[in-house]
């Protein structure tokens, strides 16, 4: 009994410790992160997201203003109707909406985290009518991102020939004349860059957009969709990479499309949550270990236990640092080498070299290596150490099974009891005697 409580009593320590090194790296990862987003969103700019371009013209409405008068004489009251003419701007329709986008990702690392940037070549048609029933002096608009972003070749053309703009506030603005019913389109181009995900907004707040089509082509083929935006109408993969389409005749909708570019695997947090699981691969790895030393008549006691445990806390350690400085695999396997070296060398004084290799060595990959290995695998970590554990409790109830747990240590068969020696026969004494 002393001895599974010394057992334990390591366990409980090492379990210690590595809540405290899981705990530092999420520290370190949340503070990296929290300077790496904001220094990734000013050398490469921010999420970005693209409003639909619109157009409007100036004109004035007549506004009633009532006001009542109270005669000081009769104290009657009457209502006096007065007219001003006020500025509006009217609204001129967008018709159509025939836009192009490509992407090209590129992660880069900032500290602990990876972050997913992009270029984006913007390609738009748009058609603006006048409805308004006579000819409009029309102003139109393309809002553009101010904080951070970066527009490369930025134009806007009308049959091929450039158009005169103007960028303020935000916005990139140039001005036409459209006869009543005209409709007139207008090519806009550019370059930009950003990170995370990028968005097309059809609409401010609840509205209605028609003949809009958007076709997005990526250069890489995990393509997700931001939260709350709309799925493609149709979507393929495109050689290396992914092509999708949003088509609407008529759409009335407040959502927006968007891709969310695919994140890499960051060390820091990955480093966190191997180490949080260490303890259960440990316990394993104890469990499985006691019952093949017993098996094989090996005694360890809590000491070699505590030195285990050690090496154990040596694989997260390295790899916890290691990932600083060198890629995720590297890191994990040059840590995962260094800790089998120290149990292996380290049994192997104790209960012989093929004992060392054979039952402890490949507990450790197992439970050390393979375990955490599995956090590697997106959405089958937990599948897959549910199927390591039932093959552990089947090799080790095959182990056990004839194993007679109610015997005492003094119990064995009857001890056998040597025949008793006959007795010697009587000695005659042949000697004559006188008489």
């Amino acid at each position: 009994m002393k001895r599974i409580i010394g057992i334990a009593f390591v366990w409980l320590g090492c379990t210690f410790a590595w809540v405290v090194l899981g705990s530092t790296l999420l520290v370190r990862s949340e503070s990296a992160d929290s300077t790496g987003s904001g220094e990734v969103h000013r050398l490469w700019g921010p999420p970005a997201e693209q409003p639909q371009a619109y157009a409007y013209y100036d004109d004035v409405r007549t506004v009633d203003h009532v006001q009542t008068i109270v005669d000081q004489a009769t104290g009657v009251g009457r209502e006096v109707t007065t007219h001003s003419q006020e500025p509006s701007r009217r609204a001129i329709e967008v018709v159509g909406s025939d836009l192009h986008v490509g992407l090209a990702l590129e992660h880069r690392r900032r500290g602990l985290n990876w972050y997913p940037t992009y270029t984006v070549d913007f390609d738009g048609t748009y058609r603006f009518r006048n409805d308004s029933g006579e000819a409009r002096e029309v102003t139109f608009v393309m809002p553009i991102e101010q904080q951070n972003t970066v527009f490369d070749g930025f134009a806007v053309s009308r049959e091929g020939e450039a158009v005169e703009l103007v960028i303020d506030g935000g916005e990139a603005t140039w001005a036409g004349h459209l006869e009543a019913g005209e409709t007139r389109a207008f090519q806009v181009v550019y370059r930009s860059r950003g990170t995370e995900r990028w968005m097309y907004r059809m609409t401010a707040g609840t509205g209605r957009t028609t003949n809009f089509r958007l076709e997005v082509t990526t250069d890489f083929d995990e393509v997700d969709f931001p939260e709350g935006s709309l799925s493609p109408t149709s979507h393929e993969a495109s050689g290396d990479g992914w092509r999708g389409v949003w088509d609407f005749d008529s759409l009335i909708a407040s959502q927006p499309v968007g891709i969310e570019m695919p994140q890499r695997l960051n060390p820091g947090p990955l480093a966190a949550r191997i180490t949080f699981f260490a303890p259960v691969g440990m316990l394993f790895f104890f469990f499985v270990v006691g019952i093949l030393a017993m098996a094989r008549a090996r005694d360890l006691h809590p000491m070699h236990y505590f030195f285990l445990g050690s090496a154990f806390f040596a694989f997260h350690l390295l790899f916890a640092y290691l990932v600083d400085h060198l890629p995720i695999a590297a890191s994990f396997g040059i840590s995962a080498a260094a800790s089998v070296v120290l149990v292996v060398t380290y049994a192997r004084l104790f209960v012989g070299w093929r004992f060392a290799l054979v039952q402890i060595g490949i507990s450790q990959l197992l439970y050390l290596v393979l375990f955490s290995y599995t956090f590697m695998w997106e959405g089958f970590t937990g599948l897959s150490i549910t199927i390591g554990a039932v093959l552990t409790l089947f090799v080790m109830m095959q182990i056990t099974g004839r194993t007679p747990w109610g015997a005492k240590k003094d119990d064995g068969p009857a001890p056998t009891v040597a025949n008793p020696p006959l007795p010697a026969a009587p000695v005659v004494d042949a000697t004559p005697k006188a008489f």
